[in-house]
């Protein structure tokens, strides 16, 4: 059996990268995606998935040195479920509403922003960009 996920947000946070005991690079960041549409009742629905992606080796280093809060990005990997649950990871926000986050342990990284592009659109192909009032979601 085989899965993959591919996903296209922005970092929520500055990466931080770090070494195993055995002197391999892994590199953790925080990525949302935004979708926005309107609600069964007419309302205007904003809604923001999060995923904690790990990078490994030589891509832990480059996105380490490369990416930052804000910058977008296409991931693909594979979900890694959380071991207590099963699924993705359940936590309580500050204004004690619940959230969740999936992780995701990423084969592939790109670069949608380039160095020095605040706000990104420039990176993406037609078929990925998002809307222009999409927020990012921090």
């Amino acid at each position: 059996m085989y899965h993959t996920i591919i996903i296209v947000g922005n970092l929520g946070k500055d990466p931080e990268m770090r070494y195993t005991p055995s002197g391999q690079a892994v590199t953790n960041f925080s990525l949302a995606t935004n979708r926005q549409y309107t609600g069964s009742d007419g309302q205007m629905v904003k809604e923001t998935i999060w995923f904690r992606v790990s990078t490994w080796g030589k891509q832990a280093e480059t996105c380490n040195q490369y990416l930052k809060r804000g910058s977008k990005v296409l991931v693909e990997g594979r979900l890694v479920p959380d071991k207590e649950t099963g699924g993705p990871r359940v936590y309580s926000r500050q204004d004690g509403t619940t959230g969740a986050s999936f992780e995701v342990n990423a084969q592939t990284v790109r670069f949608l922003s380039s160095r020095g592009d605040e706000d990104g659109g420039a990176g993406y192909a037609a078929s990925e960009a998002p809307a222009d009032d999409e927020p990012i979601p921090f």
